[in-house]
């Protein structure tokens, strides 16, 4: 990794000068604490910023992107800190550039079906806007109440409604963004069909802050679905359940909006947490299904013929929640899941690992094994519509500290092991930043991983943008 310079306090007093005084932390340790992790648990990823900047524009980024330039200074860009792979952790000190003041929605277009954002506008706040409008921005990650527009499209995050709706990617149109080196570009627009050029777009979404800073991010819109329903649907065992997933997704009148797998073991958890008690019934997983739609008649026909598909095909039970009430029930209990294993254990490591749907039943026996031999907790929850499985590898209550690292580095290289070898990778939403960088040769050929480092370094070649994350530079070569 290159060296930096460290920040003085001259360049304190520029980007001051910059910024204003109330926008620059400098020699706080309590304020900069707070930008020195995002939600990895371990401590081992965090990495204390040197100064943190929260400029209000793609101007004052510009700025701050040639200061670093001109003295080689490393800049992390920040969201809302609610990442899990150390991407906006500063772990060369340096230069925090916080986005938080960036919180504005510019414009819905309703004639064009897209809304220009700032990356610090908080999601779920788009959709309470949009609503108003009967139109939604169809791109929802779990953490939608707590994350940034701008981190959504820097991890391409997914989320429950990808079966359905896809994943961010499918609705941002257009990016204005500063580059590494400080120039302000425009990317994209409100048009749906654009083939000049290179896709740029495509290419910075999922980028992980590590090739430009999002100023302004233009989304697409769809109109809102008049009727949502939810199944609760309880399985003997986790095989039974998730091959129902694609004769639920073959046989359906209607594409489920969302189908997500719960174990048993985490439901178990989040029921302590929530003062819980639906019977599960000897249930060893659970399905949660979402449909939406507009023909109430037809939702009902279809939610109908999937409760009876599944009962007919070794489903325990079918919970109905079609009720605004009845539909926060079953999804607070899912969304509240890692909060649950937090209350069991506070030492953990959130996987979120990616598999063909038809092999999610052999890696969840394998996972068991592993956890097993390994003397460690492992609860399973996800989305079983597109394969992506969250892991969290537990310590037990009671084991001893000194062997937890080890069996949390073993337990790991082996789970992403055998998700390679079912064709898998080991992050669907969460990224790799530099938490799951070294793992990033296990399955990924060399080859690719020098063309991304060409990519990086004609995005920024002096390597002053989030470095150190995916890939280290040296090592890439």
């Amino acid at each position: 990794m290159s060296e930096y310079n460290q920040v003085t306090s001259e360049i304190v007093k520029e980007l001051r000068g910059l910024l204003g005084n109330r926008n620059v932390i400098y020699e706080d340790k309590a304020k900069l604490e707070t930008y020195s992790h995002d939600e990895v648990d371990d401590e081992e990823y965090a990495h204390m910023p040197e100064v943190v900047t929260k400029p209000a524009n793609a101007k004052e980024i510009s700025k701050i992107m040639k200061l670093a330039n001109r003295e080689n200074i490393a800049v992390t860009p920040r969201g809302a800190g609610s990442g899990l792979s150390g991407g906006a952790v500063p772990i060369t000190g340096g230069i925090v550039l916080s986005l938080e003041r960036m919180d504005k929605i510019l414009e819905i277009d309703e004639d064009n079906l897209v809304a220009v954002v700032e990356p610090g506008v908080i999601t779920n706040n788009i959709n309470e806007l949009l609503a108003e409008k009967d139109l939604f921005y169809a791109g929802y990650p779990m953490s939608v109440e707590s994350c940034f527009i701008g981190g959504n499209v820097a991890e391409n995050a997914g989320g429950g409604r990808a079966v359905k709706y896809g994943v961010t990617g499918r609705y941002i149109l257009g990016l204005e963004m500063v580059t590494p080196e400080g120039d302000i570009i425009q990317l994209g627009g409100k048009r749906v069909k654009d083939v000049v050029g290179y896709d740029f777009v495509k290419l910075m979404v999922g980028s992980e802050g590590t090739l430009g800073i999002f100023t302004k991010i233009i989304i697409k819109l769809l109109p809102l679905p008049r009727h949502t329903v939810n199944l609760l649907i309880l399985y003997k065992d986790i095989e039974t359940a998730i091959n129902m997933v694609p004769r639920i997704l073959t046989k359906s009148d209607k594409t489920p909006t969302a189908i997500e797998f719960m174990d048993k073991e985490s439901v178990l958890l989040v029921y302590k947490y929530l003062n819980e008690h639906l019977p599960l019934k000897g249930a060893e997983a659970l399905l949660l299904i979402e449909l939406d739609g507009n023909d109430e008649e037809l939702m009902e026909k279809a939610y109908q013929s999937i409760g009876d598909v599944c009962l007919n095909s070794g489903a325990i039970e079918v919970y109905v929640a079609d009720s605004a009430t009845t539909r926060e029930r079953v999804w607070k209990m899912r969304r509240n899941i890692p909060e649950a294993i937090q209350t069991y254990s506070e030492i953990k490591s959130s996987e979120d690992i990616v598999v063909p749907i038809a092999n999610i039943p052999d890696l969840l026996v394998k996972i068991r094994k592993i956890a097993a031999q390994n003397n460690v907790d492992i609860f399973c929850f996800g989305h079983a519509g597109d394969g992506n499985i969250h892991s969290s590898i537990v310590k037990k209550p009671g084991t001893e500290q000194a062997n937890w690292e080890e069996n949390l580095e073993k337990t790991r290289r082996e789970i992403f092991q055998e998700t390679a070898k079912m064709g898998g990778t080991i992050s669907g939403e969460h990224g790799i930043g530099h938490k799951r960088k070294k793992y990033m040769k296990d399955i990924m050929d060399s080859a690719t991983i020098e063309l991304m480092r060409r990519v990086k370094l004609a995005f920024d070649p002096n390597n002053i943008l989030n470095p150190g994350k995916i890939f280290d530079i040296e090592e890439a070569k």
